[in-house]
């Protein structure tokens, strides 16, 4: 199942390709500077942008440059998460990505093959009412890395699994870690 936070984080990564891509080579050209400073502008939620943010983003929105067709692109994509019905869904999805690989874009034609690539898993979301997240498997794995970096290493496996149920099922540490004969 994949889960809002990590398709957002995967449009923002291209968006912000072009970005970096269109500001270079109008750097290079030799024009203005417009993108510059602008990368919060684009990657943020309109909502959470500061109002300098907001004002910078209007003023680039007026040209026709590649990074505003795909921050556009990501506006719109954003009318996904409004649906709950994983038909209708999956209808504005595939109309969404048709869109998008006619932008000429190249790093959201390849948000779209992966978004194809698992359009099934996109839609269980939905199915599981948005109530499922990655979140607490992300998580646990962080911890599994954790106590396994404090261990610096186990001489075996029933070690290493006696560690992590102490430290994933937070119980108490043991008071003696052999037996005595």
């Amino acid at each position: 199942m994949l889960d809002r936070f990590h398709i957002v984080a995967k449009l923002n990564k291209a968006i912000d390709e072009i970005r970096a891509q269109e500001a270079r080579a109008l750097k290079t050209g030799g024009f203005e500077p417009i993108l510059k400073k602008t990368r919060w502008c684009f990657l943020k939620r309109t909502e959470n942008l500061t109002d300098n943010q907001s004002q910078k983003l209007s003023d680039v929105l007026q040209y026709d440059l590649r990074t505003v067709r795909a921050y556009l692109l990501k506006e719109a994509f954003e009318g996904f998460w409004s649906y709950t019905s994983p038909y209708w869904a999956g209808w504005y999805l595939d109309k969404w990505c048709a869109r998008a690989m006619r932008s000429r874009l190249e790093p959201i034609k390849q948000f779209v093959g992966t978004l194809r690539n698992h359009r099934e898993l996109l839609l269980n979301w939905l199915r599981a009412k948005k109530e499922i997240s990655c979140g607490c498997v992300e998580g646990m794995n962080t911890n599994i890395k954790l106590a396994i970096r404090k261990a610096r290493g186990f001489k075996s496996y029933t070690v290493a699994e006696t560690a992590l149920y102490h430290e994933l099922g937070r119980l108490p540490e043991p008071q003696f870690t052999h037996r005595f004969c």
